[in-house]
């Protein structure tokens, strides 16, 4: 596991950032849409991804719900003008330090938001 400061290659596609939570990361314009489970997979089996997805168990529930392999990446991530970002917001709070396996996140709830920074 290691932590970097995202800062994308100018030249590059712009990758599609994977969060655990719904936070805006720079100053900026953003968009947030709930987004269908179906939606969410076609996104990530689409795109090339930047995961920020800083614990190992919700890199697993998330690679496997996607069907993609979800990295553990405590990064910095700043997102840029035009990028997006898929979100897995949990439903619930859990206790702070607790890492939730499938089926926990499952009964909690759980749904996909879109973030996009407009400007």
């Amino acid at each position: 596991m290691h932590r970097t400061t995202h800062h994308p290659d100018p030249g590059g596609p712009v990758k599609l950032g994977l969060l655990n939570t719904s936070i805006v990361t720079s100053d900026g314009s953003y968009t947030l849409e709930s987004i269908t489970p179906d939606q969410a997979v076609a996104l990530a089996r689409a795109a090339e991804l930047d995961s920020a997805v800083g614990h190992d168990s919700t890199a697993q529930v998330l690679g496997t719900i996607l069907g993609v392999e979800v990295p553990v990446n405590r990064q910095i991530f700043a997102q840029q003008p035009g990028q997006k970002a898929l979100i897995l917001k949990i439903n619930g709070r859990p206790e702070p330090g607790k890492e939730l396996s499938r089926e926990e996140l499952e009964e909690i709830g759980f749904a996909f938001k879109l973030l996009t920074r407009t400007a």
